[in-house]
């Protein structure tokens, strides 16, 4: 196995990890929080997949799937199309609702397979590629994409543990 593989792989325990999370769960579910500014399990998977999508894009030199492929219009959030989450206000997060769960899976899996198919042309020379020298170590592709992934897993894992939560509230 080598390198490409190995993101592949990860990117793929996240993708599912977090659709795990969100199937069965109601628009209610999706949306409870656990305290007042708790982030709910909506605003936790379209997160991460936003920041994944934002982040591939930009190293791939493409539009985000989230505007290229309509997304945007499908989620209709009250938020500018460019932002990903961080440094949400509660007020934001929680404008993040989602009706149908189908729809986070949906962007989730189109964003994954973007992300495969971005891999997939990469070379393991290509990880080594400084993308960002404003970092003290620069940063190069392959730490960008680990970062992405490590990010992915940690939100997918606060997903599942929510929706143990929510399961169990039933």
């Amino acid at each position: 196995m080598d390198a490409i593989d190995v993101l592949v792989d990860a990117f793929g325990r996240a993708q599912s990890d977090a659709a795990r999370a969100v199937d069965g769960l109601t628009a209610d579910e999706l949306s409870w929080r656990a305290d007042a500014e708790a982030n709910p399990i909506a605003w936790l998977v379209w997160h991460l997949t936003r920041v994944q999508d934002d982040h591939v894009a930009d190293l791939a030199g493409t539009e985000q799937v989230y505007t290229a492929d309509g997304w945007a219009r499908r989620f209709d959030l009250p938020l500018d199309d460019a932002s990903i989450g961080y440094g949400h206000t509660t007020e934001q997060v929680a404008s993040v609702r989602v009706d149908d769960p189908a729809l986070l899976t949906g962007y989730l899996d189109a964003v994954h397979e973007r992300t495969v198919a971005y891999l997939r042309t990469l070379t393991g020379e290509d990880l080594d590629e400084v993308i960002d020298d404003a970092w003290d170590p620069p940063v190069t592709r392959g730490v960008r994409l680990v970062s992405v992934v490590d990010d992915d897993i940690q939100h997918a894992g606060q997903a599942a543990y929510l929706a143990g939560l929510v399961r169990r509230r039933r």
